[in-house]
């Protein structure tokens, strides 16, 4: 018998609040909403909501969620991201770092017998009872405590090492059960705010049918048996360096691409040129970079050659990345993914406990870029480099987009730029300087648009990286970062 947690279901046709139905402890039992689906927009470069609202995709990677925390660590790490006005979590199921024979915190297993087609479900779903709350009655309390603050889970069914031979180990997930496994997830959480994401940092080189009898048995079980695809959103997280498109672009399962730029240094992992790659592929899908470098972690993984990341690392992958033509962006704190705490083995190196590192400065200034794209028309935004007269290269690459009225240019490092302004239509141009340290914009003057101009960024540096903000001064617009433009359905 697979169990339900009784939930009360509240009707929503907007997302929460940032920071909403916030609490310092956990609930017996987490109280759900039914957020918006998500879907891919009608120019299919972007992902909104079932009614045509922009959504952003601003995740946290928080992979060892379900595996690692309690409830009431749980609900602070969600309270944490969602006041940070985050709107995804990255999650697995069967995670990585021994989740089929390392019990949760409550010293469940998620499978029998390590079968992926046999879930270990008990019946009754009361968390005071240990016979009855088992590893799925937690997911699913964590999923529940997720939507509640306006958070979407974006979850990994399977890290991808339960799906590849490797270091002697036979596949847990195999192509013969991998769609009775998805059936019981997509049943058990179909009705959730729920993003689904294959994969997990392995390649899928030789187990395609792994994958595609997984994201078949995720559409049956949220559609009652019927492989219906239109009945959620899917993608796939790769190998480093790796993206969806290689395998899997052209499935119908799979609604937007997804790379893993991972953890190197700027110039040769060129994030934007990955990004810029597959927003050019034809079919037209949304791309999201799902692993960019996270911050505190070693530079291309050698912190005594390199060192750690900062938040000007992780500032600078969001904005190439975004204005590349990302549709969002995935952040990572190295503590965080693995939920580091005292007792636990440390991987790579993390420099804090996970829950001193969700305060770090990177994870707060997210929210700015997200702000920035919010403020201007979402959807009629493109990529363009045409705008500017010299991009540079490696880590002060500078990259351009420009929307409905308006244009925005990134300098990651503060180098000033000279714009191609005969690229904007408008007459008379208001600039603006948007921080993406403090989310808030400075004046730049107002002019007439007349030929090459030179900008200067009001500093310079690593860590004094800046976006020059162009608007049609006939548009009217609010302050870079402000009030979204329009927070109702666009065209």
């Amino acid at each position: 018998m697979i169990k339900t947690a009784s939930a009360l279901i509240v009707s929503a046709s907007l997302l929460l609040p940032a920071g909403a139905a916030q609490s310092t402890a956990a609930p017996a039992k987490a109280t759900a909403i039914t957020l918006p689906r998500i879907k891919v927009s009608e120019n299919k470069r972007f992902l909104v909501t079932e009614d045509g609202r922009p959504f952003f995709y601003l995740a946290d990677t928080a992979w060892e969620l379900f595996h690692r925390l309690d409830r009431k660590d749980a609900v602070k790490y969600l309270d944490k991201r969602a006041s940070q006005h985050y709107t995804a979590i990255q999650a697995v199921a069967l995670a990585e770092l021994d989740g089929i024979t390392a019990p949760n915190a409550y010293g469940d297993l998620p499978l029998i017998g390590k079968d992926a087609a046999k879930p270990a479900v008990t019946p009754g779903a009361d968390p005071s009872d240990p016979a009855q709350y088992d590893y799925w009655d937690h997911v699913e309390y964590i999923i529940d405590a997720a939507n509640a603050r306006g958070l979407y889970v974006a979850l990994l069914p399977a890290w991808g090492r339960w799906v590849v031979r490797e270091n002697g180990q036979e596949p847990i997930l195999t192509a013969g059960n991998a769609g009775t496994y998805g059936e019981f997830l997509g049943k058990r959480f179909g009705g959730k705010g729920v993003i689904w994401i294959l994969g997990g940092d392995r390649t899928a080189t030789g187990y395609e049918d792994t994958w595609r009898a997984l994201a078949a048995g995720i559409a049956r079980g949220v559609s009652g048996g019927k492989e219906d695809y239109d009945a959620v959103l899917m993608s796939f997280h790769p190998r480093g360096g790796e993206t969806s498109s290689t395998w899997f672009h052209n499935d119908a399962w799979l609604d937007f691409n997804m790379h893993q730029t991972g953890h190197g240094l700027a110039a040769p992992t060129a994030s934007w040129e990955r990004i810029a790659k597959d927003y050019a592929l034809d079919p037209i899908k949304p791309v999201i970079d799902g692993e960019p470098l996270y911050e505190d972690h070693p530079l291309a993984f050698r912190s005594r050659d390199n060192g750690y990341s900062f938040d000007a690392h992780v500032r600078q992958r969001a904005y190439w990345d975004v204005f590349s033509g990302a549709c969002g962006h995935t952040y990572g704190n190295h503590s965080v993914w693995q939920m580091y705490a005292p007792g636990r083995q440390p991987i790579n190196g993390p420099l804090l406990y996970w829950y001193e590192a969700v305060n770090r400065p990177g994870a707060a200034e997210m929210q700015y870029v997200r702000a920035l794209i919010e403020s201007r028309p979402y959807l009629s935004r493109v990529p363009d480099q045409s705008l500017i007269a010299n991009a540079l290269d490696g880590a002060d690459h500078i990259v351009a987009t420009r929307g409905d009225g308006y244009a925005f240019i990134y300098s990651p490092q503060g180098r000033k730029f000279t714009v191609q302004m005969d690229r904007l239509p408008a007459k008379r141009i208001i600039a603006s300087w948007y921080n993406p340290r403090t989310g808030t914009a400075a004046a730049g003057g107002e002019f007439d648009n007349e030929g090459p101009k030179e900008f200067t960024c009001p500093a310079e540096g690593f860590g004094a990286d800046w976006v020059l903000v162009l608007d049609d001064a006939s548009r009217k617009f609010p302050p870079p970062g402000r009030t979204p433009w329009n927070s109702g359905p666009q065209q």
